[in-house]
């Protein structure tokens, strides 16, 4: 800095001495205000900020200190240096207790008058700079959210922040004490550390560790701990930064759950939608219509309905509609007493008895006749029904999940299902999307079935080729997962590396990807290539140009390949 950059308040009330000393000051660069009584300083104090002062220590009938006293009380960073005529060291001791920077005595020659005003000033600055750095620690400590905890150099408690206080327990009374001997109610653990790094001059780290803070609630927590070092080396004390990190973990969690959600992989914004929505729907009794295609996983969602809700400690009955015929249906559904019908040898309990407090899914429900819909719509109004053969109706509490592939408001208007039955039925829908409909889970899905099949088959199956997986995401997946698992399942036991290629995948998974395009219709397979394949461009834009990987897709060798490109170039 400039000495112009500075102001100087020159107070004595000798005229001469004002006038003098200002003079010199001035001719320096420095910035001279001049005052004959404490009255006339303080004014000018109150009216502005000066960086160093000179105060006489006898201004007429008043005292000099008590001028020290006005300055220090008004402006706490201002150097204040006292001029005498008459040096005494009682004096001179009580102006430096009370905070003066130096003595000078009258005559004040030029040299040491620019001397000490230097001196003063450079100290100023340091105090400045110092009182700076001091707030913006002070400005971090209380603004950030972490917990910062800081000692001296001989282990006590020298600062900490509201954060530390909160979460960890610090308080005011605390400063000042060893921090081995502060009692958080806690293991000790961070504290431990910090003394540690102190001792040890070395920082330290721990990354998420599980304590217990004052409260008594189990926290998830990052530690690090920094020494602080002087400019000569010397350490000082020591500082740590405790970051809770509870959130962000149990948000992590939470995130890899809703990866594999009760048995259903899926981590793609239509699962993400399916999986809120079960939340949803679990803590409710309605009865739930899911629609899916074949192989979406209705059954799957089904159970995740039952065992995420208050019925999860029933039981969970399952009937295929699809697979029984009507008398058997009725049969299975609500069971029969001895005699109802040939072949009736003894009683035999329904699946709503059997559900009793708990939930029945019927699995395509589309399929079942008329007569066996009129009794299910009975049992859905009035929660009884009567066994075949029987006519004393029993009651029952069960919640009913139905599921079906097909469309079911078609079928009413075909007359083929009862109006009154798809609406009690209809009273939420959930529809599973398709496989097609969600390939960023096919990486989550590849990684379940292989691993499901290495326990099965005794393998080490590690992945699939990049090939494979090109494959999977060009395939239109007709039969959704269990297509998926069935494909690799073959691949699993056909397998004999650790690394399952193209050549391991089922052949009508590998047909299924061809286009349809004869030759007379402009067929673009190179020669040699087996029939039922893609075609070499579609198999390089697969492949992203990588002409081996795309003559492993085609099932032909890379020389057949480069030929095919050699011939198709314009002549």
């Amino acid at each position: 800095m400039q000495p112009s950059d500075f102001r100087i308040l020159l107070v004595d009330d000798e005229e001469g001495i004002r006038f003098t000393l200002g003079c010199l000051l001035k001719k320096e660069g420095f910035q001279v205000d001049v005052a004959a009584t404490r009255r006339e300083a303080v004014g000018l104090f109150v009216a502005g900020r000066y960086d160093l002062a000179f105060v006489d220590i006898m201004l007429g009938g008043e005292s000099g200190i008590k001028l020290l006293r006005d300055i220090k009380t008004m402006s706490p960073a201002t150097q204040v240096v006292m001029i005498t005529g008459r040096p005494e060291v009682g004096s001179a001791a009580e102006a430096i207790r009370l905070g003066a920077f130096d003595y000078l005595t009258k005559p004040v020659r030029h040299e040491t008058l620019m001397a000490v005003s230097r001196h003063a000033l450079s100290a100023k600055k340091m105090n400045d700079e110092r009182e700076l750095y001091r707030a913006n620690l002070d400005a971090i400590f209380h603004t950030v959210a972490d917990s910062i905890v800081m000692v001296d150099r001989d282990g006590r408690l020298a600062q900490f922040n509201a954060a530390a206080g909160n979460i960890c327990g610090f308080n005011g009374g605390m400063i000042g004490k060893d921090l081995a001997t502060i009692n958080l109610n806690c293991n000790g653990m961070c504290c431990a550390t910090l003394l540690e790094t102190l001792q040890r001059n070395t920082p330290r780290e721990l990354r998420r560790f599980e304590c217990r803070n004052h409260e008594g609630k189990t926290r998830i927590a990052c530690f690090t701990s920094t020494p602080v070092v002087e400019a000569d080396g010397s350490v000082d004390g020591a500082v740590a930064v405790i970051r809770d990190e509870t959130r962000l973990v149990d948000l992590e969690r939470s995130l890899r759950k809703r990866g594999r959600f009760h048995n259903i992989i899926g981590a793609s914004a239509p699962m993400q939608r399916v999986f809120a929505l079960i939340d949803v729907l679990a803590e409710v009794p309605t009865t739930v219509l899911i629609n899916g295609e074949s192989g979406t996983g209705k059954e799957l969602v089904a159970a995740a309905l039952h065992s995420s809700g208050p019925r999860s400690s029933g039981p969970f009955v399952k009937v295929n509609c699809s697979a029984l015929s009507e008398s058997l249906l009725e049969s299975e559904l609500f069971g029969h007493v001895r005699g109802a019908f040939t072949g009736a040898i003894s009683d035999k309990t329904g699946r709503f008895q059997k559900a009793h407090g708990g939930t029945l899914f019927l699995d395509e429900i589309g399929d079942i006749s008329p007569a066996v819909q009129m009794r299910l719509l009975r049992v859905l109004q009035e929660g009884e029904f009567e066994r075949v053969g029987e006519s004393t109706p029993m009651k029952v509490d069960v919640r009913i999940i139905a599921a079906t592939h097909q469309n079911l408001a078609d079928k009413v208007s075909q007359g083929s299902f009862r109006q009154d039955l798809f609406y009690r039925l209809n009273v939420v829908r959930l529809v599973l999307p398709a496989l097609r409909e969600r390939k960023d889970d096919l990486e989550l899905l590849v990684a379940h079935f292989i691993a499901k099949f290495n326990v099965k088959f005794g393998r080490d199956i590690m992945g699939v080729s990049s090939d494979v997986m090109d494959a999977f995401r060009a395939h239109n997946w007709p039969g959704n997962v269990r297509e998926l698992e069935h494909a690799i399942e073959h691949a699993s036991i056909l397998c004999k590396s650790d690394i399952i290629s193209v050549h391991d995948l089922p052949q009508d998974l590998l047909d299924s990807l061809n286009t349809g395009i004869s030759p007379d219709s402009g067929d673009t397979r190179p020669a040699g290539a087996p029939r039922g394949t893609l075609t070499l461009e579609e198999a390089l834009e697969m492949t992203g140009g990588n002409k081996t990987r795309a003559a492993s897709l085609l099932g032909i060798s890379r020389r057949t390949v480069y030929r095919h490109l050699e011939e198709s170039e314009p002549k």
